[in-house]
């Protein structure tokens, strides 16, 4: 299968249904069924009219609001001089490899506890996992089957962040992807009743399944920032500790999700996200892993090289001029963990083996749950450091870009369970 751009860029022209230039006639006229979702700044007084004109979807304060509107309101709102309309950018979480419904699946799995599973227990042996009581892991993807046997009872939260009528609908996180299900199932997924099925790093965890991406695998920035603040505030109201797991992301930088993840951040959740899969070149990070607030998660293949995993050529690259630091600033690779060949659970309730950082992604979320687990007192900073640390003791110096210490490609190393 060709290489899918997995974090790739905002797919803007389809996204939001864009034809001024359709059928080759240039210069002509956006038609009237067409719709755009827009974000809407300017002053008080005037998004206030804004507001009641067309409504609103998502308020973030004094970053605007979002909103849909028809061809022709955009077109009123481009002419008045007092607003600032842009649109809302798409995101995306395709994997390099992805099994097809009705091709890849399994009814049951080829082992219980995957290469990922070992690798990140340091266990060839490990028959079945443990860890992560109390702590929530928001998985923020194209839902969750939670119904499937192996996550069974996990699902503390299941909300649905998509539908256009309406933002947020609590009680519906259903997937017809795929792609949310897998995720969840490596984070926290517990063998099923019979203990036959697959298992995730964290089992006792709980799983907090938001819908923020549709059933091709897409969806807007504004659902996404949304969900992550909503994730955030629910962590305050319930006092608990929260890991925000993010398997997406595009390739430009998006404010409303920035701010969202400061904002997550400055409540004391942890964020991790994807890295993306533009690499082997350098600076191709996508975001929001790129951001300062987020742990951006680099993708390993079961194969050792220089004594040690390699960093896969798909996985996202950071900034090599900050090599060898151990700091994070925007755009730094941070910590690796399995995403090539990653089985987990499916969303027809059978099993699947797919490829990417969107797969390595919840190896380090599930991590951080059993850390933080084992370790109440931590604060979310401690925790990152925690895992840096972790990190630090399991160098990795294979692949394109890896080197030792902190490098571009496999960021501070791969952390595992003690």
């Amino acid at each position: 299968m060709k290489k899918k751009r997995v974090i790739g860029s905002a797919i803007l022209s389809a996204a939001m249904g864009l034809s001024v230039f359709a059928s080759g006639a240039f210069g002509q006229q956006v038609e009237s069924n067409e719709t755009y979702r827009v974000v809407i700044q300017g002053p008080s007084a005037e998004k206030a009219k804004a507001k009641s004109n067309y409504g609103v979807r998502w308020d973030f304060g004094q970053n605007g609001f979002t909103t849909t509107v028809n061809a022709k309101q955009y077109q009123a709102l481009l002419k008045n001089k007092n607003l600032k309309i842009d649109k809302v950018e798409e995101v995306k979480n395709s994997p390099v490899t992805a099994a097809k419904p009705g091709s890849g699946a399994a009814s049951a799995p080829a082992d219980g506890t995957p290469w990922g599973i070992e690798a990140i227990y340091n266990d060839s042996s490990i028959q079945s996992t443990s860890g992560g009581n109390g702590v929530k892991v928001a998985v923020l993807d194209t839902g969750v089957n939670t119904a499937h046997a192996d996550l069974a009872g996990q699902a503390e939260q299941c909300k649905d962040f998509t539908q256009r009528k309406t933002p947020l609908i609590d009680g519906s996180c259903g997937d017809k992807n795929g792609h949310g299900t897998h995720v969840a199932g490596t984070v926290l997924a517990h063998g099923g009743a019979n203990g036959q099925g697959v298992y995730g790093v964290a089992p006792e965890a709980d799983l907090w399944a938001y819908k923020v991406l549709n059933d091709r695998g897409s969806g807007y920035s504004d659902d996404i920032a949304g969900a992550i603040k909503h994730a955030a505030d629910e962590a305050v109201r319930t006092g608990s500790k929260v890991v925000i797991s993010m398997s997406l992301g595009s390739s430009s930088k998006s404010t409303l999700i920035a701010d969202a993840v400061d904002y997550a951040y400055s409540k004391g959740v942890l964020v991790v996200a994807a890295a993306g899969n533009d690499g082997p070149g350098d600076n191709t990070i996508g975001y929001p892993g790129a951001l300062v607030n987020a742990v951006a998660v680099a993708a390993l293949e079961n194969v050792q090289q220089n004594g040690s995993y390699r960093v896969a050529d798909f996985s996202s690259r950071g900034n090599p001029a900050t090599d060898g630091d151990y700091l994070i600033q925007e755009r730094d690779v941070e910590l690796s963990a399995p995403g090539r060949a990653i089985e987990s659970t499916w969303y027809d309730g059978s099993y699947s083996t797919i490829s990417g950082t969107s797969m390595a992604t919840p190896h380090v979320s599930g991590l951080a749950a059993k850390i933080w687990a084992q370790n109440p007192s931590m604060s979310h900073t401690q925790l990152r450091t925690e895992l840096q640390n972790r990190a630090k003791q399991n160098d990795i110096l294979g692949g394109t870009g890896a080197a030792a210490g902190d490098d571009y490609a496999s960021g501070f190393g791969f952390p595992r369970v003690k």
